[in-house]
C-alpha cells in the first residue's frame, strides 16, 4: 500500500495498492537456473540462511528440503509511526491463531537511518521487538521497505515513491547485516514500484520525479554483500502487480522470489492474472504480499486465493489493521474479529 497514513486513506486512497486504476523436487531446477531463482548454474542447492529457506526452480524449500508455501497477513503501521500501532506478542498470537505462518512488517527508511531528519532512536529497537514477538508466536517475518525519501536525508515527507533511492541502499546494508543470521526473516526490497521502465526497475536511473532511482539489482547485491542469504522478495511494476517484464530483466542471483500485488481494479481482474504474473510461476516462486478489494466484497479475494492454491503461490493478505473496507482491512477491531474479506482469508489460512 502507498498513501501517507491510515487517516489519509491507508491504501493511499486511489494511490496505494493498485492505484494505476487504471511440484518438482529440489533437484529439478527450472530453465531459469542461471538467473533469479535457480542455482546460479552451480547444479546444487543455493545457500540456506540459518534456520531459513532457499529457492530452487520455481519452489521455496525449508532447511530440511521440504517444499514450503508462506500464507499469512500483512501488519502495517511501522511505516507511518515509529512505535507501530497495537504491536504486541498477543497481537501476533492472534495472527497465528488464524492459521498464518508469516507476517509482513512495513518499514520506513527515514525512521531507520541515523542522520535522517525523520530518524527515531527507538525505531530499530521497536522493529527488533516486533520481529522477536512474531517469531515467538510462530510466525516468519517479511521486512518490507514501504516508505522512502527520494534519496534526501532532509526529506520529512517519507512515503511511497516510484522506486528506491540511494538511502534505500544504506537501509538494506543495515537491515541485512542485522538479520543475516536469522533465515526466518525475509527481505522485500521495495514496495510497489511504478511508473519507471523495466530497465530503471532493474538497473536504476532517472526516476522521472527529480531523483535518481536505484534498481532492484543493486538492492539485491547490497543485501548479499553483507553475507546475508535470506530470501529476497522483488516486486514488479504497476504498483508491484506486473511481472511481465521479468523474463527479460531478471535480477541475477539466488534465493529470489518475485512479488505481485493484485487488487480489485478494472485493469487487474482475474483475466489478466496469467499474463501479468501467473505465467512466471512455471519458472520462479511467486509471493502475493498484498491483495484485496475496497468495497467489502469477497469474490475477488476468493478467486485469487483459489488461484494461488492451485499454483502453490505464497501470500500475505492486506491487512491486519482495523480501518474499514477501503483500507482494505481484514479485521474490524484489534480483537481480531474478521471483516467479510477477512472471513475468506481466515478460512483459506485454516484450510490450505
Amino acid at each position: 500500500m502507498g498513501g501517507s497514513s491510515p487517516g489519509a486513506g491507508g491504501a493511499g486512497g486511489a494511490g496505494g495498492a493498485g492505484a494505476s486504476g487504471a511440484s518438482s523436487g529440489p533437484g529439478s531446477s527450472s530453465s531459469s537456473s542461471s538467473s533469479s531463482s535457480g542455482t546460479g548454474g552451480s547444479g546444487g542447492a543455493p545457500p540456506v540462511p540459518p534456520g531459513g529457506y532457499y529457492v530452487q526452480g520455481n519452489k521455496i524449500y525449508d532447511e530440511n528440503g521440504n517444499v514450503h508455501v508462506f500464507r499469512g497477513l500483512a501488519r502495517p503501521s511501522h511505516e507511518w509511526t515509529p512505535q507501530g500501532e497495537n504491536v504486541s506478542l498477543a497481537d501476533f498470537q492472534k495472527i497465528k491463531g488464524w492459521g498464518a505462518n508469516i507476517t509482513r512488517l512495513s518499514l520506513n527508511q527515514g525512521f531507520w537511518l541515523p542522520g535522517h531528519v525523520r530518524y527515531d532512536g527507538q525505531y530499530q529497537q521497536n522493529i527488533d521487538q516486533a520481529i522477536q514477538w512474531a517469531l515467538q508466536a510462530g510466525l516468519d517475518v517479511i521486512l518490507d521497505l514501504h516508505w522512502s525519501d527520494r534519496g534526501d536525508m532532509n526529506n520529512w515527507d517519507t512515503k511511497q515513491q516510484r522506486m528506491a533511492d540511494q538511502n534505500s541502499v544504506k537501509f538494506w546494508q543495515s537491515v541485512a547485516e542485522k538479520y543475516k543470521n536469522n533465515g526466518r526473516v525475509l527481505f522485500e526490497l521495495y514496495n510497489e514500484p511504478r511508473d519507471v521502465s523495466w530497465s530503471v526497475w532493474r538497473n536504476g536511473g532517472d526516476s522521472g520525479e527529480g531523483f535518481q532511482a536505484v534498481g532492484m539489482q543493486q538492492l539485491y547485491d547490497t543485501v548479499r554483500a553483507t553475507g546475508a542469504q535470506n530470501l529476497v522478495l522483488v516486486g514488479g511494476l504497476d504498483w508491484a502487480f506486473d511481472l511481465s517484464g521479468v523474463t527479460q530483466n531478471r535480477v541475477q542471483g539466488q534465493n529470489i522470489v518475485y512479488v505481485t500485488h493484485p487488487y480489485d481494479f478494472d485493469s487487474k481482474q482475474p483475466g489478466t492474472w496469467e499474463q501479468k504474473f501467473g505465467f512466471l510461476a512455471a519458472t520462479d516462486p511467486i509471493f502475493i504480499t498484498e491483495f484485496g478489494s475496497f468495497d467489502c466484497s469477497t469474490n475477488y479475494t476468493s478467486q485469487l486465493l483459489e488461484y494461488a492454491k492451485q499454483r502453490g503461490l505464497s501470500w500475505t493478505g492486506w491487512a491486519w489493521y482495523p480501518k474499514g473496507c477501503d483500507f482494505p482491512s481484514l479485521i474490524t477491531n484489534w480483537n481480531g474479529d474478521p471483516s467479510a474479506s477477512g472471513q475468506v482469508v481466515k478460512a483459506a489460512l485454516q484450510n490450505p
